[in-house]
């Protein structure tokens, strides 16, 4: 070999590392001087968040993988944190959640869709006419908020248009919480059941969800639909989660459902969410589907003899029965 000439060894052959998007060691960046944000709206990969009064815009973290950040999380970021326009910070931890609402397509769809995560109260939003209540899609949005532990509140507008009562009847047995609007009339009763709390809006388009909002935070501008006269469903008018800061809480307002599908929540959770029926179905022989055609369902003797209301009872077997339907059971 000349003089003039290097001999490379191995030592000198740059190894590319397998999967070369991972991180060569495991020894992650500590971001010790990383800052506590809440994430306030998600669009398209990047999150809107409130770190102490200031709002940033930050994108995920390489590190973090493909793990979901939503509305309601509770982050920290570095970088660029001043909230100055045209910056970006990153979010480098995500904290661990104290409960996350979800729901999917419908009964049928095995993906779960996280709505918004640490709430702890699900505000349902029904109206009373135009459109009518939708006890179905009530009882939907009951079984989620129990299976996620929410406390749930029923929130019944337009009562300048019907009466509240047969609703209000109907769920008399669950002991919840409610409220009933006239326009802005009963807005204080409903600010107060949502102080202290991070409260998720949910609902039909048309119900009203959009107007309650906007009285609550008049800066939020949310834009309020109408019902389409032909279908009597409501436009859609919200398109993603936001969260709004009240006086002393906050509200997540979500856009307008048409389904709200319970595939992630197995029949005994669904059972769960009606309490009231738990002594009765406690006395069904074992195996039992607690359907009506069902022999000796305690249900049908508990209806029989007046213990329980048979609204609620036909309610839970719709549910039940949705699961099997494969023809789009989670619709309302």
């Amino acid at each position: 070999m000349s003089a003039g000439r290097r001999h490379f060894d191995e030592g000198d052959v740059p190894l590319r590392a397998r999967g070369g998007s991972r991180p060569r060691t495991r020894n992650r960046p500590k971001h010790e001087d990383a800052k506590l944000g809440f994430v306030t709206a998600v669009d398209r990969g990047r999150y809107t968040c409130l770190v102490e009064d200031r709002t940033i815009l930050a994108m995920k973290a390489r590190e973090l993988g493909r793990g979901s950040i939503t509305v309601g999380d509770r982050v920290w970021l570095v970088g660029d944190l001043s909230g100055r326009p045209d910056t970006l910070a990153r979010v480098v931890r995500v904290a661990e959640r104290q409960s996350v609402l979800r729901r999917t397509a419908d009964d049928t769809d095995p993906v779960e869709r996280i709505i918004v995560a640490n709430a702890d109260q699900l505000a349902i939003v029904s109206s009373l006419a135009d459109p009518p209540p939708q006890p179905r899609l009530i009882d939907r949005c009951l079984v989620a908020a129990y299976d996620a532990g929410l406390r749930p509140l029923l929130c019944l507008t337009k009562a300048d248009l019907a009466t509240p009562d047969d609703v209000l009847a109907t769920y008399a047995s669950l002991n919840l919480a409610y409220v009933v609007t006239r326009g802005d009339d009963g807005l204080g009763e409903l600010a107060r059941q949502l102080a202290g709390r991070v409260s998720v809006l949910v609902g039909s388009s048309g119900v009203g969800k959009s107007t309650l909002v906007n009285l609550l935070v008049p800066e939020a501008g949310r834009t309020v639909g109408d019902v389409n006269p032909v279908t009597g469903r409501g436009r859609h008018t919200s398109t993603s989660a936001v969260a709004l800061a009240l006086a002393d809480g906050w509200i997540i307002d979500t856009p307008g459902l048409r389904s709200f599908g319970l595939a992630h929540v197995s029949p005994d959770d669904v059972i769960a969410g009606f309490p009231d029926l738990d002594e009765a179905v406690a006395e069904c022989p074992p195996g039992c589907a607690h359907t009506a055609d069902s022999p000796d369902c305690a249900l049908d003797s508990g209806v029989a003899a007046g213990r329980l209301e048979p609204a609620r009872v036909s309610s839970l077997r719709r549910l039940l029965a949705s699961r099997e339907d494969t023809d789009g059971g989670g619709s309302h």
